[in-house]
């Protein structure tokens, strides 16, 4: 590893002393008008350990995204990372960790009472055929079933 900081903050994280489930504040900008981006890590799976299987990550993805903003007008964004361990949620303007968490609770709870996938046909996404609304659900199990961890981001 290089003692070099990295222009992205999760480089910068060292994945052998997290312990997920977590979700963490990872980075806040500050726009030229005073508005602000809180970024959050919201890890799933143990980093180099396990990972989220495609299908059932891409679900997760638009339940979340659609769900998600039910919850809150403040959901910038909700992307899944490439490693395939988490997910990163962008929020404008709202510095409340344990509101960030009640978010992500409740659109979880949402993603278990589902019936299908939004946005789930090759009109609407890129890749329609990649799609397991159990596997999400069973994902958003998962993590629930952890919801008195997330706040302890380091082993």
């Amino acid at each position: 590893m290089t003692d070099k900081k990295m222009n992205v903050e999760s480089f910068n994280l060292d994945h052998t002393k997290v312990k997920a489930p977590y979700i963490r504040l990872a980075d806040v900008k500050t726009g030229e008008h005073g508005d602000t981006i809180h970024k959050y890590d919201m890890r799933i799976c143990q980093p180099n350990q396990d990972h989220m299987d495609m299908p059932g990550l891409h679900s997760l993805e638009h339940l979340m995204a659609e769900m998600s903003r039910n919850h809150s007008d403040r959901v910038v964004d909700i992307s899944p990372m490439g490693c395939q361990t988490g997910f990163y949620i962008a929020m404008l303007n709202f510095d409340d960790y344990d509101g960030v968490l009640d978010l992500v609770e409740g659109t979880l709870k949402d993603v278990l009472e589902a019936d299908q996938v939004p946005a789930c046909n090759e009109m609407q996404c890129g890749w329609a055929a990649s799609h397991s609304l159990e596997g999400a659900k069973r994902i958003a199990r998962g993590f629930l079933a952890k919801r008195d961890e997330w706040a302890e981001i380091f082993a």
